[in-house]
């Protein structure tokens, strides 16, 4: 062949050409040096083309890329034209600062110049792949970028469902609750969604810039499904975009709900990247699963409703029957879900009653601050008093250990509701000082309020069961109040109190199958959920799945699989739970008898059971919850001066607790950080769920 046939393939020779050549030596005769020839001069022509096709592709990506660098950096130059104007420093500045100054002037001035920095790489690199034609060994880099980001997100996957495990036994032995860690889920939510985002979006890049657009409709039947992952993606994002403060706040029942979606999400993850490598992140999505059904199987149970004291201050403490062998922690966390306000949702009060003090009852005081709260309280005071309330829970949940009596000196500091955590501390610190077993020798708890009317919330700090007396701790009350300068008439209303007749069925509050009453029954569960899932798979797979050996062909698709897989974890969790939880009611029966005998009768007058309400009209010099107000001083129209307040009591080992506003706790955690004395002992309790 001459040098002109070589320029071109077969398909573009001429009648004429084909003729000549056929003329020339007939095809059936072409040595294999010639026909090799032919192939090579076909596939180089081929791959010149393709790569033509590449280039300019490529040059498209790069003028993007330019055009975005150019609005970038001419934003950048605006923010420094109109900085001095008084337009941005009045009308825009403090808006931007509302949402957190670092945080803001991170994305105004820092975040422009590297996103220049970075999309300059890539732009360099596009045109350094463009000159050297070295196309393919740079769409392999980029594959292996791809791949890379996802494997990336996994890793954060597999950590991102510990901290909302709430009964969690590898976080009670670092020292954690699921409530205090809650803040490092909210972290690796945002990491791993925008990992997955990155690991997305550079793959539709990867392929529109190969020409493989195609493949992100493939279902594959063996490996990567990519529409699984893309579709895996869509409900991630929906999620995301709903738990960013602005959102989450004006928006809340929508963050709630769309939060449901991780269900989709991990399903449709399982069908991308298949449950072998999902593996990875099995074991704390495990445990999650675990967790999730057991609250699931007590939210199930409604609960015995005895009575609600309502405060002046528009706050609600509700009472329940509780078994007997029930024991939790000071600063304990119950979720309370009611079906007459809302059937879904579920809201965390922490429990200010204490086991020892009330041996049978367990106590939340509820702030009525949002819409749930709100309802709750305008359908205690309706005209015709409820007969009984429908409630299920979750919980209690609290921390591993508390050792409040070990400090020479407790303090405890709180704003507004912040003060409820301190009430089952005070009333644990007067059961120790009853028994001889208490060796703090001063509590002092620095409480402030908006309104003197909240100083009601101090009649709680005492349980209403039990002959215990105030005189027996070494309490000191120091209450500011920072809205008012004197008394109101508000302040001097009375507590009302709506006693509940319970339904037949109402139990009372019981553990949680992961609490600390059975650490057992909760990791009996898990290991044998986990043995029965591998029996059931084993099976599965022994006898349907490859029922003539493993080089046999399979019986189910690739996709079907990993569909069994997930539902023989399922069933496995949901039948050893079910069992478990079932014999734990039967123990309970005999504790629910007594606990229904031990139960408080109505006051005298109670005549229409549950349609009860009353004033507790008091007689103050014979009720001994009154003695709480002589250890108490009040201060009108001031803030307490928390660094003088600490002052006055170093030189001892002393103990700071700290709960309520943010600001508030920030800025005792720096007093204390900046004192001398080496014996401040500082935490702080922050309620994020």
């Amino acid at each position: 062949m001459d040098s002109t046939e070589k320029r071109k393939t077969r398909n573009e020779w001429t009648e004429t050409e084909m003729d000549s050549l056929e003329k020339r030596k007939p095809r059936k005769e072409w040595t294999e040096v010639e026909t090799d020839s032919l192939i090579k001069n076909e596939k180089e022509i081929y791959s010149e083309e393709k790569g033509e096709i590449r280039n300019e592709r490529i040059a498209i990506i790069r003028l993007a890329i330019r055009l975005l660098l150019m609005v970038l950096f001419f934003g950048y130059i605006m923010i420094w034209i109109i900085m001095p104007v008084n337009t941005y420093g009045l009308l825009y500045l403090p808006d931007i600062y509302a949402k957190g100054q670092p945080g803001a002037n991170f994305l105004i001035y820092s975040l422009p110049i590297l996103s220049i920095g970075v999309l300059g790489c890539l732009y360099l690199d596009l045109g350094q792949a463009d000159a050297g034609h070295d196309n393919e060994r740079w769409h392999a880099r980029m594959e292996i970028a791809g791949l890379s980001l996802g494997h990336v997100g996994n890793v954060c996957l597999s950590f991102l469902f510990f901290p909302v495990t709430r009964s969690s036994s590898i976080l009670r032995l670092i020292g954690l609750t699921s409530e205090s860690s809650i803040k490092y889920h909210i972290w690796l939510g945002h990491i791993t969604l925008a990992i997955f985002s990155a690991h997305s979006l550079y793959f539709i890049l990867f392929w529109a810039s190969t020409n493989q657009i195609s493949e992100m409709l493939e279902w594959a039947e063996v490996g990567i499904s990519n529409l699984a992952g893309e579709i895996a993606m869509v409900f991630g994002l929906v999620m995301w975009v709903t738990t960013f403060p602005r959102i989450r706040r004006k928006f809340f029942e929508l963050f709630f709900y769309t939060h449901y979606l991780y269900i989709f999400l991990m399903v449709f993850f399982i069908f991308h990247v298949g449950f072998s490598y999902f593996c990875i992140s099995l074991p704390g999505f495990y445990l999650f699963l675990v967790d999730r059904f057991l609250r699931f199987l007590q939210s199930q149970r409604k609960v015995r409703l005895v009575s609600a004291r309502i405060l002046p201050c528009k706050a609600v403490e509700l009472n329940f029957s509780k078994c007997l062998g029930l024991k939790y922690n000071p600063t304990s966390i119950m979720f309370i879900n009611m079906p007459g306000i809302s059937k879904l949702q579920w809201h965390p009060f922490t429990v200010t009653s204490n086991y020892n003090t009330d041996p049978d009852r367990l106590s939340v005081l509820i702030k009525c601050e949002g819409s749930w709260t709100q309802s709750l309280y305008l359908k205690l005071l309706q005209p015709v008093p409820l007969e009984r309330l429908e409630v299920s829970v979750e919980g209690p949940y609290g921390p591993a250990s508390t050792n409040f009596s070990k400090y020479d000196t407790l303090v405890m500091i709180s704003g507004g509701s912040g003060i409820t955590p301190f009430f089952s501390i005070i009333r644990e610190l007067l059961f120790n000082a009853s028994t001889r077993s208490c060796w703090t020798k001063q509590i002092v708890l620095i409480t402030t309020f908006k309104n003197s009317v909240d100083l009601t919330m101090l009649d709680l700090l005492l349980p209403v069961s039990g002959n215990y007396d105030i005189e027996e701790l070494p309490l000191r009350i120091e209450a500011y109040v920072t809205r008012e300068k004197e008394p109101t008439p508000d302040d001097q209303k009375l507590c009302q109190t709506l006693w509940f007749l319970p339904s037949e069925t109402d139990a009372p509050v019981s553990a949680n199958l992961g609490s600390t009453n059975s650490w057992l029954w909760h990791g009996a569960i898990i290991s044998s959920s986990f043995i029965s899932f591998l029996l059931f798979f084993g099976i599965l797979s022994r006898y349907f799945i490859y029922p003539d050996g493993h080089n046999s062909g399979s019986r189910y698709s690739y996709t079907e699989k990993q569909a069994l897989c997930m539902f023989f974890v399922c069933l496995s969790v949901a039948m050893t739970a079910t069992l478990t939880f079932i014999w734990n009611e039967k123990q309970n029966v005999r504790k629910m008898q007594e606990v229904h005998n031990l139960d408080e009768p109505a006051p005298k007058g109670f005549t229409k059971p549950g349609l009860w309400l009353y004033n507790s009209k008091r007689d103050l010099e014979s009720f001994p919850h009154q003695s709480i107000f002589k250890n108490t001083t009040v201060h009108y129209g001031e803030r307490p001066n928390f660094r003088k307040l600490l002052r006055v009591h170093e030189g001892s080992s002393m103990g700071v607790l700290v709960s309520g506003p943010e600001r508030m706790r920030q800025e005792v955690a720096a007093i204390c950080a900046s004192s001398e004395a080496d014996n401040i002992h500082f935490e702080s309790m922050s309620f994020s769920f």
